[in-house]
């Protein structure tokens, strides 16, 4: 759509001496996405690869599971003053047959960048069943392509490069390359953007895969890539009690604090190979 980024009038300060100068900023703005007409979530993100990101979206909440599940995509009912389409409603078909969503999906208001199961009724309603358990995925990363993740995901985030403010979440082979990486003011969208990709191409379940983000390990994120059948996670950043309790019960491999060379293996040290070629255990 071309709105990933804005430039808004900012005065910058730098050893008492200021001026005046456009700056480029990421974009942020309301999707709402429907199916079949009635309203299922708000999301507040960054505009582009929207499809990706209902499909992902609709996949990681258990309410589809197949390419297949979904007719047909659309943008609809959502104009500005001047009548112009924002693209910021996008209509979901399910293909006839296939279930609606359960009322423990609706969310008949907004979630912000930063929290994408605000609103959920209880824990037990994200605790959803995935169709694509990774606990018998057979991959093995050595910890040499995983310290090589963070570099390569941060060479594929063109639009921080010029707002640094966006998250990131890359898709990556256990050789370490790169599938499809996303961009998105929300660490959520991101993740879903990338899912939803590798559902229409499809690549779902995600076998022999590491999903790497550029934040800390949510149990949201968690939860996405179980649902995506992604049978290891890797983060910059901690992950969360309830991440680790959530990776440990699915049989993912959990990462976190990965910089360099250093890393903490949370869950699934089985998967982890060391320059030895000996793989973790305890």
């Amino acid at each position: 759509m071309g709105r990933v980024t804005v430039r808004r009038p900012v005065m910058r300060i730098v050893d008492g001496e200021t001026r005046r100068r456009p700056d480029v900023l990421a974009a942020e703005e309301p999707l709402e996405i429907r199916v079949d007409g009635q309203s299922l979530a708000v999301t507040m993100r960054t505009p582009g690869h929207d499809v990706e990101l209902a499909h992902g979206f609709l996949l990681t909440e258990g309410v589809i599971g197949a390419r297949d599940d979904i007719s047909i995509a659309r943008y609809c009912d959502s104009v500005d003053d001047s009548g112009r389409n924002t693209y910021n409603v996008l209509d979901m078909a399910l293909t006839p047959g296939v279930p609606p969503p359960d009322d423990s999906v609706e969310r008949r208001f907004y979630t912000t960048s930063s929290c994408g199961v605000c609103g959920k009724a209880s824990l037990d309603a994200v605790r959803t069943r995935t169709r694509f358990a990774p606990g018998d995925d057979t991959l093995r990363l050595t910890t040499e392509v995983l310290a090589g993740l963070p570099d390569t995901l941060r060479a594929a985030q063109a639009v921080f490069d010029s707002t640094g403010g966006l998250h990131a979440a890359g898709l990556f082979r256990a050789d370490g390359t790169l599938l499809v990486a996303r961009e998105d003011v929300g660490r959520h969208n991101a993740v879903d953007k990338v899912v939803g990709h590798m559902l229409l191409e499809g690549g779902v379940p995600a076998r022999g895969t590491v999903l790497m983000v550029s934040g800390r390990a949510s149990f949201e994120l968690t939860q996405k890539a179980v649902m995506a059948g992604i049978p290891a996670l890797a983060a910059v950043s901690a992950p969360s009690s309830l991440a680790v309790e959530m990776a440990r019960e699915s049989g993912m491999t959990l990462v976190g604090f990965l910089r360099g060379t250093s890393m903490n293996v949370y869950a699934g040290t089985e998967r982890i190979v060391t320059p030895d070629a000996s793989p973790v255990t305890g």
